[in-house]
């Protein structure tokens, strides 16, 4: 249901998976800038990293369980367009 509203809304799985490539690098940019920018050291680096590095999974799923309702959302589509046809060549012949 979550996920047919996000669909519904425009999201898509390509959003989904840009966003979690997004996150991997954000990830990366995060700990960079936290090591060079604050004196706090590594440890405090490796939780901003770690933080924006959790995005990557959801995003990853999100974009998967997209992906399998456009698939199944394109099937349905093509089914019922395909049993039109059939219906109108019966009609017809």
């Amino acid at each position: 249901m979550i996920v047919r509203k996000l669909h519904e809304a425009g999201l898509r799985s390509e959003h989904a998976y840009t966003a979690a490539l997004a996150s991997v690098g954000l990830s990366l940019a995060s700990w960079v800038i936290s090591m060079k920018a604050e004196q706090a050291g590594v440890e405090r680096a490796d939780r901003w990293g770690i933080f924006v590095g959790e995005w990557a999974p959801t995003f990853f799923g999100l974009g998967l369980a997209l992906a399998q309702y456009e698939s199944r959302s394109s099937s349905n589509a093509e089914g019922q367009l395909s049993s039109v046809f059939d219906r109108r060549t019966s009609e017809a012949g």
